[in-house]
């Protein structure tokens, strides 16, 4: 059994494409891209990565709308901040100490020779 299947599309349509402003369509795509539709939407991943690329401000999680993870991994960068800071004085410790050790090692090892 065959059927046939007919689309008609109402004058509205053409008439809408017509009256496309400039304005309308800078909106229409910078709606899409932000949305992910179409063909701009593959651009989305892109544009969030660079402006996540940007330190200390978050803006990828602003840009794809979740300001509140943005706000709350702002805040939290303050106290990661400070773990840094230490995490460095201890690498920069441990430099030394074990240079300290390794001179004592071989220090001890002469005196026995």
């Amino acid at each position: 059994m065959e059927e046939e299947l007919v689309v008609v599309l109402g004058q509205d349509h053409t008439a809408a494409r017509q009256r496309m402003s400039p304005v309308r369509l800078i909106r229409e795509i910078w709606r899409e891209i932000t949305f992910g539709v179409g063909t701009w939407g593959a651009l989305r991943p892109l544009i969030t990565a660079m402006l996540a690329l940007v330190p200390f401000l978050f803006l990828g999680q602003h840009f794809n709308r979740e300001h509140r993870r943005g706000i709350e991994w702002g805040l939290l960068q303050i106290p990661l901040a400070f773990t840094i800071v230490l995490w460095v004085g201890l690498y920069i410790w441990s430099i030394f100490d074990a240079w300290r050790d390794a001179v004592a090692f071989m220090t001890n090892r002469q005196v026995q020779s």
